[in-house]
């Protein structure tokens, strides 16, 4: 409705007049307003945009992604590097993160190879979608459901890694396929060196800094605690100006949620309990396969973290709501490969590499849709 004749309102917009409404309609107080914000998936959201802003900033993904597709010799190889850096990294450091990395990369090589630049872009938003499932820091949607689900963060990962591993090797033959002609080849390529900038320090102690997060993370610390205290710790340097790293927080990001919470606590609090347990029931929740259908569905209606929100008091109702939120987090996140417009991972990947490639949408679907419906079939089957 945003974007109707006659207004110009944005997501983040959007929530904050919800949750204005729900207060202004006396739904909620204040106060309560203010207790139905999780801080706890703020403060991780906002630690771990500190610190993949000091690891951007040092030069550290464009310094690895750089060497890693440096020794690519063949095109498929290439679309292989490509894949598991779009997809590992993300796992751990957010997947808008690598596409904004890897896109002017990945076009620079590919315009001096003069291959084709289309299936090596797509490679970097679907790997990066399917790479963020692995972990609860891959993705906003996935804190908001180890937030309330409880999940530690090991756990997480034990349940999803497989996912993603699976999904990453799909994305690889699904886009082989599309593409057979620019991979079928015996030309030898060679990727010329190239100097990339890098601020060493600065480097070592972002690296220092996200190693320990994440081994804190998997020895089973407070996930929100680990990660704000390693942002701060980042803070304390002369080697970068702290505006630089506020630049790459994304504010709007962190109010949208904030206005999201306090929509979603004022729709709890009208008296739907009885009919929430009913709804679960009749749609089959407890079902992997139509939860992972509906999920998917509604992520590309009304996008993911939205998404999640709107299910959060239905999973409640379910035989398993551990196993039904680790569902929920793998179907909301493949299904930003059905459609262009399925993640923000795609939209940065399409307009960063606007003006020198166009990426239509049906050609995006045609990849998109079959990958998507293919990941979430193995997701919910390996869950």
């Amino acid at each position: 409705m945003g974007r109707l004749p006659g207004l110009r309102v944005d997501r983040t917009g959007a929530a904050i007049i919800g949750a204005s409404l729900m207060i202004a309609a006396n739904v909620l107080s204040l106060d309560e307003a203010y207790r139905a914000i999780n801080f706890d998936t703020i403060i991780l959201l906002f630690g771990m945009m500190i610190v993949v802003a000091n690891l951007r900033l040092s030069g550290f993904f464009t310094l690895v992604s750089e060497w890693v597709i440096e020794h690519a010799h063949h095109p498929l190889a290439l679309l292989t590097a490509i894949v598991m850096v779009a997809g590992v990294f993300s796992a751990f450091f957010v997947n808008d993160t690598m596409c904004l990395v890897l896109t002017p990369l990945v076009l620079e090589i590919t315009t001096a190879l003069r291959r084709n630049p289309v299936p090596y872009l797509l490679a970097v938003a679907m790997a990066a979608n399917i790479g963020s499932v692995a972990t609860v820091t891959g993705n906003p949607q996935n804190m908001i459901i180890a937030s309330y689900s409880q999940v530690p963060y090991r756990a997480f990962a034990a349940a999803l890694s497989p996912v993603a591993a699976a999904g990453l090797a799909v994305t690889i033959g699904t886009i082989y396929l599309f593409y057979r002609s620019e991979f079928r080849t015996h030309t030898r390529m060679k990727v010329e060196r190239r100097v990339v900038r890098v601020n060493r320090p600065l480097l070592w102690k972002a690296v220092a800094a996200s190693a320990g997060m994440i081994g804190l993370f998997f020895a089973g610390w407070p996930v929100p605690k680990v990660a704000i205290v390693a942002g701060a710790l980042l803070l304390l340097t002369r080697r970068v100006k702290p505006e630089k790293i506020y630049a790459q927080v994304d504010w709007p990001l962190l109010v949208m949620f904030s206005g999201l919470f306090v929509v979603l606590a004022g729709f709890e609090k009208s008296s739907l309990e009885q009919e929430l347990r009913t709804a679960a029931a009749s749609a089959h929740l407890d079902n992997k396969y139509v939860l992972s259908g509906l999920a998917a569905i509604a992520s590309n209606l009304v996008s993911n973290v939205p998404a999640v929100l709107l299910f959060k008091p239905l999973i409640a109702h379910t035989a398993d709501p551990a196993r039904a939120w680790l569902t929920l987090a793998m179907s909301s996140t493949l299904a930003g490969n059905l459609t262009l417009l399925g993640s923000v991972a795609n939209l940065i990947v399409v307009q960063r590499a606007r003006g020198e490639v166009e990426i239509a949408f049906w050609e995006y679907a045609r990849v998109g849709a079959p990958l998507a419906v293919l990941t979430l079939l193995i997701g919910a089957a390996l869950l």
